[in-house]
């Protein structure tokens, strides 16, 4: 497989790039697409005209002229300059998918930086050359400034990289892989800083898992309502159909289908132990569904954003100007990602409600306590359900929005900002809680189910069963479960859970 620049991108062609060796390569059309907004910077320069960030200064200092042959040092200073990020790096992939980015948001050419620019961001990708770029320090406007100099740093030989499983100097890997490095022209310092890139890449990535998390969520549900007898008749079509959100059809459908055939299920299905299941389980389909409405609006945004193309000031080709906009501003990456976080925390909230039931024989009809046979010599999955409590704890922490603060920057030129790449860190950190909350909830099910034998579950949920077993054997006598949640999560992330049910019982919806 290969991904173009200068095609449009979709979220696979990232995942792609960001977590394999996919090659990229860049259209021929590129380097024409290019040039006429290059011409049009280069004639503003020799004409003398004063131009944003190309012969002035940047933020607070725009008002300051800058002399036409101190202009491309200043490109290089800004990188510099903006390089200001701290705390721990970022993932791998999110830097792979950023450098994807930012190649096809210069290839839309509107930002008049030369395809040298492309050609060496490609470059850098397939040689595996991947900058350093500490987490902290974008505002979310004027893009993801600090990060994205850590980011183009390496560009110009400077900064660190992480090459061949190391973390050594920029221009020592750029030697060894046989490429030199670029010396900026006009605009481009400003425009590799200049964008949303960053993220942008963390909201697809967390995306992509999160809509995979949704049916993952569904699954361990349904497991948990088998092992704890309940039944599937609040999700029988005519009666969620009653209510007109989309989200709660495609869930109640997922459920009845990993549910149908299920001898559990079956063995009490006319008993009147039960009026009614708790919400946690009977509302699946209204929660659930709710979070699953929600990551459509998400991935329509993201989606918006990939195919936008961002910087500041832009070249508009058919008046040959450039024109200064907000096109940087984050606002809505950040209203989005932070939905992603509050939605995130939900899944992971009705799951550890759901492991509550089932580790508590008051709750759980009928099953022993903390899902142990020997349940006071052993303690089972009673610490299972203390690590979901806590990690549902820390996410809750986490879900102030972080796109309803802004802090006055640049000398009050840059006095709204959108804290976008906040946002975007917190639904990652999110997203891997609720990931481990859900493996809990999965092995919990699973040893539930055991403990119901020989009555057998659905086809659909024996599947998910059977998958989980491959990873993790029944808990007998007890044993850390710190691993055993690890390859659970595994499994979830490899797609081989999901795809041992969808063999089973075809696409959930």
């Amino acid at each position: 497989m290969t991904v173009t620049i200068g095609q449009a991108l979709t979220f696979d062609d990232v995942m792609a790039v960001a977590t394999t060796d996919t090659e990229v390569n860049i259209a021929p059309s590129v380097a024409d697409a290019m040039a006429p907004a290059r011409r049009i910077v280069e004639d503003a320069v020799s004409s003398g005209r004063t131009v944003y960030g190309v012969t002035t200064g940047f933020g607070g200092l725009s008002n300051i002229r800058i002399p036409a042959d101190e202009a491309i040092r200043l490109q290089h200073d800004i990188v510099r300059s903006h390089a200001t990020a701290v705390g721990d790096p970022l993932q791998q992939e999110i830097v792979r998918a950023m450098m994807l980015l930012r190649a096809r948001t210069f290839a839309f050419g509107i930002s008049g930086v030369r395809f040298d620019l492309v050609e060496k961001i490609v470059a850098l990708l397939n040689a595996r050359i991947h900058p350093v770029v500490p987490c902290q320090g974008s505002l979310g406007a004027s893009g993801d400034l600090a990060l994205l100099a850590h980011l183009a740093m390496p560009l110009i030989g400077e900064g660190r990289v992480e090459y061949k499983g190391e973390i050594t100097g920029a221009a020592v890997a750029l030697a060894d892989a046989g490429i030199a490095p670029l010396q900026l022209s006009y605009k481009e310092g400003l425009s590799l800083v200049n964008g949303t890139e960053a993220m942008l890449a963390m909201g697809i990535l967390a995306y992509v898992r999160s809509v995979r998390l949704a049916h993952y969520a569904d699954i361990a549900g349904a497991m948990t309502l088998e092992a704890c007898l309940g039944t599937d008749q609040a999700f029988l079509d005519e009666i969620v159909t009653l209510r007109k959100h989309p989200g709660p059809l495609a869930v109640a459908a997922n459920l009845r289908n990993l549910l149908a055939g299920s001898d559990i299920v079956a063995s009490h299905k006319h008993s009147d132990h039960l009026v009614q299941d708790a919400y946690s389980l009977r509302c699946m389909p209204q929660v659930h569904g709710a979070y699953r409405d929600a990551l459509e609006y998400i991935g329509r945004t993201l989606e918006a954003e990939l195919g936008s193309a961002i910087d500041n000031p832009s070249v508009i080709v058919s008046s040959g100007e450039l024109r200064s906009g907000g096109n940087f501003h984050g606002e809505a990456l950040g209203l989005a990602l932070d939905h992603l976080t509050l939605l995130l925390t939900g899944f992971s909230a009705i799951s550890e409600r759901r492991v509550a039931r089932l580790v508590d024989p008051e709750l759980n009809n009928g099953l022993p306590a903390f899902l142990t046979r020997d349940p006071g010599r052993r303690s089972g999955f009673m610490l299972g359900q203390y690590t979901a409590a806590s990690l549902v704890s820390e996410s809750r922490s986490l879900c102030f929005p972080a796109s309803s603060d802004s802090i006055s920057t640049s000398a009050g030129q840059e006095d709204h900002v959108s804290m976008g790449a906040t946002s975007a860190r917190k639904a990652i950190s999110v997203l891997a809680n609720s990931e481990h909350a859900i493996a809990i909830e999965l092995l919990a099910a699973a040893q539930g189910l055991d403990l119901r034998a020989p009555l057998k579950p659905a086809p659909g949920t024996g599947a998910a069963l059977k998958s989980l077993r491959s990873v993790s054997a029944t808990l007998e006598e007890d044993r850390s479960l710190s691993d055993d949640f690890a390859a659970v999560r595994d499994l979830m992330a490899t797609g081989e859970l999901l795809s041992a049910v969808e063999n089973v019982m075809g696409s959930l919806r």
